[in-house]
């Protein structure tokens, strides 16, 4: 679908049948987003659906690189979900993801860690096209919380 086909973010999530999660509830003491002019800095998202932990074990061991990626992907569709609340319920006003960082809780001898984290930057990619090229890390790590596969927070610019 090319950005000139459909126009607006929000009409590119309703084409693409992306449905969005319920902003997760935070299991400590931070909040989902915090906007500072027009940044958005979105917390990073568990592979959570309405308070489910749907990848819960180790990439490399209990998952696959394609599980790893669709546990991404989960995450990424959190982030959109606050980050569609941080604007006022429109994702219109998005100018650009910045910058996603990725956690991959793996084995250690688990070599596609960057792939892993295409899960959420391929959603960035097919929402915003453009606007959704982003800097990026993707770190493995020996834990994430509630036993997750994969986490993901985000920066975005709006306006």
């Amino acid at each position: 679908m090319s950005e000139r086909t459909v126009e607006s973010a929000d009409q590119r999530l309703a084409a693409l049948g992306i449905e969005l999660p319920q902003v997760p509830k935070p299991i400590a003491n931070f909040v989902p987003f915090r906007r500072h002019g027009d940044l958005v800095y979105l917390a990073g998202q568990v592979c959570e659906w309405n308070g489910d932990v749907r990848f819960v074990g180790k990439v490399g061991e209990t998952y696959d690189l394609a599980q790893a990626q669709a546990a991404a992907r989960v995450c990424g569709l959190n982030l959109i979900a606050a980050l569609k609340l941080a604007c006022g319920g429109s994702l219109d006003r998005v100018s650009y993801c910045l910058r996603l960082g990725g956690f991959v809780n793996c084995t250690p001898d688990f070599p596609s860690i960057p792939q892993v984290i295409n899960g959420a930057s391929d959603l960035m990619h097919e929402l915003f096209a453009s606007r959704g090229d982003h800097a990026r890390t993707a770190v493995g790590v020996v834990n994430l919380p509630r036993g997750a596969a994969v986490e993901v927070d985000a920066i975005f610019a709006v306006r």
